[in-house]
């Protein structure tokens, strides 16, 4: 199995979720199947269902958080020192060459990302453009409207 990148946050995110999932959610949803089996008939009860199906998606969450959990590679941001190069855990202050408009992006994991936080997948189209590149360098990405053009302002790894 390949390793996934993720930060030092990101995985403490997957853990604490995980510890949610096993420590409350799942004995949750047993306390609801047993309840909506002491309602008697299984064959018509609706909450059983739902009960069943929740389980069921809990218990497959957990396998697949573990998963990533066990094919992770963390990476903390602050132990890097790539030189300044944009690279995985990376936060880069952005210009946008047509509009001057200031942005900032971490490139992060496939799990942490939010673009509304400004945490970026390190496999979208901008993060690709950025990964390798220098302050003072141009990133193309190809985006729906076209090509945008953006000039690398910062790197910092925090």
């Amino acid at each position: 199995m390949a390793t996934i990148p993720i930060t030092k946050r990101g995985a403490e995110l997957l853990k604490a979720e995980l510890q949610r999932l096993k420590t409350q959610d799942r004995p949750a949803v047993i306390a609801a199947i047993a309840e909506a089996r002491a309602q008697g008939d299984l064959s018509e009860n609706a909450e059983y269902e739902a009960a069943k199906d929740r389980q069921g998606f809990i218990e497959g969450r957990i396998i697949e958080v573990e998963g990533k959990l066990s094919a992770a590679q963390v990476i903390d941001p602050t132990q890097l020192d790539a030189g300044g190069r944009v690279v995985f855990g990376a936060t880069v202050q952005l210009e946008d060459e047509d509009s001057g408009e200031p942005v900032t992006y971490q490139i992060v994991g496939e799990d942490e990302a939010d673009l509304k936080l400004g945490l970026i997948n390190v496999g979208s189209p901008i993060a690709r453009a950025l990964i390798g590149k220098e302050e003072g360098d141009t990133a193309e990405v190809q985006a729906p409207g076209g090509v945008r053009r953006y000039e690398i302002v910062a790197v910092r790894y925090a």
